[in-house]
């Protein structure tokens, strides 16, 4: 874990090599999380303050995208698509269950730090909903049973 000295120090590189960029926030919030698996809150003011934006800004821009972290994720993340497709064939029955064998809610992680529960906005497998994209890995058709399995080789 980095001491608020090291964070600062690596944010200010991050920041030097993304600050040239056009529209340069998004893609040094990535690169920060990148780095650090969440935007650590001391980072925004340092962002902020290169960027020339507020403080606000950088907070807001940074909570209104779902990918963004201000905690770190688990050691597995669960994403279950929340689009209306999926919707449409289970995907609430779907994250019902997910939520209830994980004890967790969306934007958790398991008292173990194992898994990150979080929803995420179509990915383009409408044909095989529900949807989910697992440590990086896309499934289709997932139901409780299928879940069930996949969950249980995480732990």
């Amino acid at each position: 874990m980095l001491d608020s000295v090291q964070t600062k120090e690596r944010v200010e590189e991050i920041l030097t090599a993304h600050i040239a960029l056009e529209g340069a926030l998004l893609p040094i919030l990535h690169a920060v999380q990148a780095e650090f698996g969440h935007v650590p809150q001391e980072a925004l003011p340092i962002i902020a303050k290169a960027l020339n934006i507020s403080r606000a800004e950088a907070h807001g821009v940074m909570t209104f995208y779902h990918d963004f972290r201000e905690k770190p994720a688990g050691a597995h993340v669960v994403k279950l698509c929340r689009a209306e497709a999926c919707q449409a064939v289970g995907a609430d029955r779907v994250a019902a269950h997910a939520k209830k064998a994980l004890g967790i809610d969306w934007h958790e992680t398991t008292l173990d730090g194992k898994v990150t529960l979080e929803p995420i906005f179509c990915l383009g497998l409408c044909a095989c909903g529900p949807a989910a994209i697992i440590d990086g890995k896309l499934f289709g058709r997932v139901d409780e049973a299928k879940l069930t399995q996949i969950i249980g080789g995480l732990k």
